[in-house]
C-alpha cells in the first residue's frame, strides 16, 4: 500500500476547469485527500484548516500571486510546493525557487509529467517510516498495512488504512464525521456516513479486545471519533 497516496494535496488555481482536471488526474492515480482553492484567500484558509502535505500552486491569482502566497506560508511551514504556471520565463522560475519552491512545471503540461514530479517531491520529503503505533490492545504498522494483536495479524483494506491514518494524524483528538468522510472519500463525501460506520466496526474488530466496548477507537457522541494512542 503506497503511503504517499494518503498525503493531503492542496490545488491552487484560478481556472475551475483546470482545478477539476488536476483533481481527476490525481484521483485516477489513487490520491483522494485533495482540496481546491481558486484564489489566494481560499488557499490561505485551506492551508490553515486542511494542513496540506504538498501544494500545487499557480502564480497568477485574482487577489494576489503564488509568489506572495509562498512567501507567507514559508514563514510558518516548509511544506513542499510545486508551481504549475503558464509563466515560463526563467526569472519567474528563479523567483519561485528562491522563495523555497520544490519544483516548477510550465503549462501546458503532460499529466504523466505532473504525476511523476509530484511523486518525486513526495518521496524526497516524506520518507516512509517503519514506526509502530501502539494502542491499548494492538499495534498499527502503516508501512505494511497491518494490525498486530497478540499473535494475530490483520491486513487493513485501503479504506481502513485511510481512516486509521487520518485518525492517527489527529491522535488523541476528535475527528468529526464529516472531516473523516472527506479525508477518505474526497469532496463528494456526502452520504458515506453509514459506510464509515461499517468500516469503523471492522477496524474495531481488528484493534480492540472487545469491539463492543472500544477503548482505542472511541465514539464522541454527536461529534465524531478519537483514536487513543498509547505510544509511538
Amino acid at each position: 500500500m503506497d503511503y504517499l497516496k494518503t498525503k493531503h494535496i492542496l490545488l491552487v488555481d484560478d481556472e475551475k476547469a483546470l482545478l477539476d482536471l488536476l483533481q481527476t488526474i490525481l484521483q485516477e492515480e489513487g490520491y483522494t485527500n485533495i482540496v481546491k482553492a481558486k484564489n489566494m484567500g481560499e488557499a490561505l484558509n485551506s492551508f490553515y484548516e486542511f494542513k496540506p502535505d504538498i501544494i500545487i500552486l499557480d502564480i497568477m491569482l485574482p487577489d494576489g500571486d503564488g509568489f506572495q502566497f509562498l512567501s507567507k506560508i514559508r514563514k510558518l511551514s516548509d511544506v513542499p510546493v510545486l508551481f504549475l504556471s503558464a509563466k515560463d520565463a526563467m526569472n519567474d522560475q528563479y523567483q519561485g525557487f528562491s522563495l523555497g519552491a520544490d519544483d516548477y512545471i510550465t503549462k501546458p503540461f503532460l499529466p504523466k509529467d505532473l504525476v511523476l514530479r509530484l511523486q518525486a517531491v513526495l518521496r524526497r520529503t516524506y520518507k516512509e517510516k517503519s514506526e509502530t503505533i501502539v494502542l491499548k490492545y494492538s499495534e498499527i504498522r502503516f508501512e505494511t498495512g497491518e494490525i498486530i494483536k497478540g499473535k494475530e495479524v490483520f491486513v487493513l483494506t485501503k479504506k481502513e488504512f485511510s481512516i486509521l491514518q487520518t485518525l492517527y494524524q489527529n491522535s488523541n483528538r476528535i475527528v468529526t464525521i464529516d472531516g473523516l468522510c472527506q479525508a477518505v472519500w474526497g469532496d463528494a463525501y456526502f452520504g458515506y456516513e453509514n459506510s464509515l460506520m461499517a468500516h469503523i466496526r471492522r477496524i474495531r474488530e481488528k484493534i480492540e479486545k472487545n469491539p463492543s466496548c472500544p477503548e482505542s477507537l472511541i465514539t464522541i457522541k454527536g461529534l465524531g471519533y478519537k483514536l487513543i494512542v498509547e505510544r509511538r
